[in-house]
């Protein structure tokens, strides 16, 4: 499999994170958490966090305090579908693929749902065949840009296909929520909306050549209660543990470890890391345990520090800046985690 082109798209709307912090500390809703929740917004807004802005589809901040769940599900049917179209159509736009070329339209998200799902709004708004197979995958978190991207490699080995249109799109701002928990309060300063896309290929185009040469994965259902999303007073809550950086950077160096013995390729020829930029203390958890320097994550610390956390999105933001800063060619190691616990990795070969 080939990733022959690739698209981003965000809300237009930028806030950096001290403007959050005014407008939050200026709500009734602050005041009605306890000194220490203040305290923890604070600091995450205000400190050195690795986050300077986030792209969020709120036409002002204050509408971040419209929590009531048929606020949220109207902020997602609204920006969900347009998100995750402007994402395909800059993927395709920068390619000869038509939009009448593609086979297959899979799209992961799990900050809302919709029935029909996204493929139905997005297939239409981008004018796909109507014998286009969709697939629509919820509830994966942070990690779904890589089972998508292994949903796409089978189709394209299968050959029941000749080009797949992948995207992950996140409307963040649809499912906040505010209480005393820190967890839930640092995952309302760190998430950002935005949507990812890649046309895949069975053969390559005049672009830069990257292909897809294997794939891992870990699962670990013991850690589930570390990071997910439960239902509340019928909204999403994320449930956000401290453990989590420790746990993602030891779960992503077993997945590497595994496929570079599978394919006994030296880590010493491993070029260029694309790695999901959870935050600041996972990329330093993710440093610590894969034995990568600042410089070798400069890429997902470029997209945290204008996005934030863009959840199962966030690694196309990533790969786009690699590529873009014309990268050094050789094996890459492309890696995501999230709720499950689970942790895939995928080593692309580029020239």
């Amino acid at each position: 499999m080939f990733i022959t082109d690739l698209g981003t798209a965000a809300p237009p709307q930028r806030y950096t994170q001290r403007e959050c912090w005014e407008v939050f500390a200026a709500s009734p809703l602050s005041r009605q958490l306890n000194p220490r929740a203040r305290a923890i917004v604070k600091k995450v807004l205000t400190g050195n966090n690795g986050i300077v802005t986030r792209h969020l589809a709120l036409e002002n901040l204050a509408q971040a305090f419209e929590l009531t769940p048929d606020a949220l599900n109207a902020r997602f049917l609204k920006n969900a579908p347009l998100l995750a179209t402007q994402a395909a159509q800059h993927a395709l736009g920068d390619s000869a693929n038509q939009a009448g070329e593609i086979d297959a339209l899979i799209i992961s998200t799990c900050t809302g749902y919709l029935c029909p799902g996204l493929t139905s709004y997005v297939s239409e708004r981008l004018g796909l065949r109507p014998d286009v197979l969709t697939l629509d995958l919820v509830g994966q978190g942070c990690v779904a840009a890589l089972p998508n991207l292994r949903a796409a490699d089978a189709l394209l080995a299968s050959r029941r296909c000749r080009r797949v249109l992948s995207v992950c799109v996140e409307v963040c701002s649809a499912a906040l929520y505010f209480d005393n928990d820190p967890g839930v309060l640092i995952s309302a300063c760190l998430f950002g909306d935005g949507a990812g896309a890649a046309v895949l290929a069975s053969e390559p185009n005049g672009n830069r050549r990257v292909q897809w040469k294997t794939s891992g994965s870990v699962l670990r259902p013991e850690d589930r209660e570390f990071l997910r999303f439960e239902q509340k007073d019928g909204r999403l809550r994320n449930i956000l543990m401290p453990e989590v950086p420790a746990r993602a950077g030891r779960h992503a160096s077993s997945v590497l470890q595994d496929v570079l013995t599978a394919t006994h390729v030296p880590r010493s020829q491993v070029a260029g890391w694309v790695l999901h930029p959870g935050g600041r203390d996972v990329l330093l958890a993710l440093r610590e345990h894969l034995g990568l320097t600042e410089h070798d994550v400069r890429w997902s610390a470029a997209v945290l520090r204008e996005y934030g956390n863009l959840s199962s999105a966030s690694v196309f933001f990533v790969l786009q800046t690699a590529l873009a800063d014309s990268a050094p060619s050789g094996y890459w190691w492309l890696s995501s985690f999230g709720a499950g616990f689970s942790c895939q990795g995928a080593l692309l070969e580029v020239e």
